[in-house]
């Protein structure tokens, strides 16, 4: 048997150079600031979806912006990569390591603090580990209305869902994260903090780091605080659930409600039959809003600060035009905040449903509004012709044309194997999105799951000036490294 005796000591040598480093970050963090037993670090390396397991060889939770940029600091002078988490629920294992051992995660967990909120300028200034639901809380305890919504809200913070620029149920109105931030704190990769912190709306001096940092997924530095963009606090809310005969329809009455009162039309949602029907089945304690069942839904909610604003007859109004041009079956308006919110959970708990059905394979895709139906039929076409019996489970957020399009497995096939086809059907799928006109990653993010498309979706000339940036602000490449691009 030949020993090799080199790799085995140059191991070792890399192994004591990882324990003096987390030596080090726990004598500046304090012994709860570090975690590196087996145990205490499997839940920071596994994502959501269980795509990845790369446990990292520590986990440094720094309590403020002064111990992250120490951390980095220390990470950086060792040449050893970081990590940023949030609340870990990204779907595209933007937030684990790309390999396992050799790269340290930073939580922003312990950094929750609602720093201030002004009522006058509505703006929130929050820390980066604060739970998107929390957030929301604290706005609304000011009498103000932070207008971001995504599944996700109750664990999410607020620095993965910047540094991913969520998008979400309110897109419609307000636009994706990146529009609702006015500044941030960022920790760069040499560990020295940026201070944006403004409160401004109108800001023309130089470049506007901010939307650079938005987006980004942690890797061009650590987002640690935000000023957040807040809207007045709506006076009244309601929600429809619509059944629609086809996904034109959907579109009709989207334009006729956007038509009567487009600052009014806080979110519009589709779910197709499909989606629904496995709500149903999967959901314990999920039940159908409607007399009978529909080839197709929607989810509508209105919203407005003005007293006098009388959301229940612009419904009536437009629902009886729907309905009189045969483009709408059935509709329910809540008559209680408690079933508005039955509504919502249906809609919320599309994803917690398709990992109940079995193997799904995701794509979040979004295409010009006028092309959903082309999506929707090429999609299902190609699902035929190769997939046969695969399941399109397809919901999101018609009115900015992002698509969950999500394939599950045939009922009682191998999901081992359903799962390998995963890249070949992701990429079908991708032909028909370019084709139409659209984007393979809407609001998910690119992360490890979908980086070797970059090159192929953004083109030489994009690709090489999104690179050119990486370089200039994280030359050595710590931040983390294999998101977005490939390594």
């Amino acid at each position: 048997m030949k020993i090799s005796i080199l790799p085995i000591a140059a191991t070792a040598r890399y192994n004591r150079s990882m324990d003096e480093l987390v030596d080090r970050l726990r004598a500046i963090l304090g012994h709860g600031g570090v975690l590196d037993e087996a145990g205490d670090i499997a839940p920071y390396g596994t994502d959501w979806r269980g795509l990845f397991d790369h446990r990292p060889r520590a986990v440094v939770r720094p309590a403020d912006t002064a111990g992250v940029a120490a951390a980095v600091r220390l990470c950086a002078a060792s040449g050893v990569a970081i990590v940023p988490q949030g609340g870990n629920t990204s779907m595209v294992g933007g937030a684990v390591p790309g390999t396992a051992g050799s790269q340290i995660v930073l939580s922003l967990a312990r950094m929750n603090a609602i720093r201030t909120i002004d009522r006058s300028s509505l703006t929130l200034e929050i820390e980066a580990g604060v739970t998107l639901r929390a957030a929301q809380l604290a706005a609304e305890a000011a009498g103000a209305f932070l207008p971001l919504s995504i599944s996700a809200e109750g664990s999410a913070q607020i620095g993965g869902v910047i540094s991913t620029n969520a998008g979400g149920n309110n897109t419609l109105r307000f636009g994706n994260t990146r529009d609702l931030v006015l500044g941030l704190e960022v920790v760069l990769p040499d560990g020295r903090i940026w201070n944006g912190l403004r409160r401004l709306r109108k800001d023309n001096t130089g470049y506007a780091l901010r939307h650079l940092f938005a987006g980004a997924e942690g890797t061009l530095g650590i987002i640690t605080a935000a000023v957040l963009r807040l809207a007045p606090m709506p006076r009244s809310r309601i929600a429809c659930f619509c059944g629609l005969p086809g996904i034109e329809a959907v579109l009709d009455l989207y334009r006729r409600l956007r038509d009567e009162d487009e600052a009014a039309l806080y979110a519009f949602e589709y779910i197709s039959g499909t989606a629904l029907d496995l709500a149903l089945r999967h959901l314990p304690g999920a039940r159908l809003p409607l007399e009978r069942a529909a080839a197709h839904y929607a989810l509508v909610e209105l919203a407005t600060t003005r007293r006098a604003g009388d959301l229940g007859a612009t419904f009536e109004t437009v629902l009886g035009e729907a309905l009189d041009a045969g483009s709408l079956d059935d509709a329910a308006i809540a008559n209680s905040e408690a079933q508005r919110l039955a509504f919502w959970s249906l809609r919320e708990h599309m994803a917690d449903a398709q990992k109940r059905a079995g193997a799904s394979i995701k794509n979040d895709v979004s295409v010009p509004v006028a092309a959903v139906p082309a999506l929707l039929a090429r999609a299902a076409d190609m699902l035929a012709q190769h997939y046969p019996g695969a399941r399109m489970d397809a919901f999101g957020h018609i009115g900015d044309g992002n698509i969950h399009l999500n394939v599950i497995q045939p009922e009682g096939a191998d999901p081992a194997r359903f799962e390998t086809q995963g890249g070949e059907l992701m990429e079908r799928v991708n032909v028909i999105i370019a084709d139409l006109g659209g984007s393979f990653s809407a609001e998910h993010g690119i992360g490890l799951l979908k980086r070797h498309a970059v090159t192929v979706w953004r083109g030489e000339v994009e690709r090489d000036v999104m690179l050119r940036i990486k370089a200039a602000i994280d030359p050595a490449a710590i931040m983390n490294p294999g998101k977005i691009f490939e390594p």
